[in-house]
């Protein structure tokens, strides 16, 4: 049996496919989320584990519910 990615590492490529998506460059999403663009490049490698607060503006900026946004993990 194939290891599931780790939850961060799925929560990362959500937000990346997501953010591309809706044709974001990465700094520009991160303008709209009001975070750094290396933060946003560390959640969408999976290195980052996000505050709920982050997660909140990010699928606001998104214009999704958080529900939606977890969709599939």
């Amino acid at each position: 049996m194939a290891r599931r990615a780790d939850i961060l590492e799925r929560f990362g490529q959500r937000v990346r496919a997501l953010r591309k998506e809706q044709g974001y460059s990465q700094e520009a999403f991160a303008a709209a989320c009001e975070l750094d663009r290396t933060y946003i490049g560390g959640i969408e490698r999976g290195e980052r584990n996000v505050a709920l607060r982050n997660i909140e503006a990010i699928a606001q900026t998104l214009g999704i519910s958080l529900a939606e946004l977890m969709t599939g993990l």
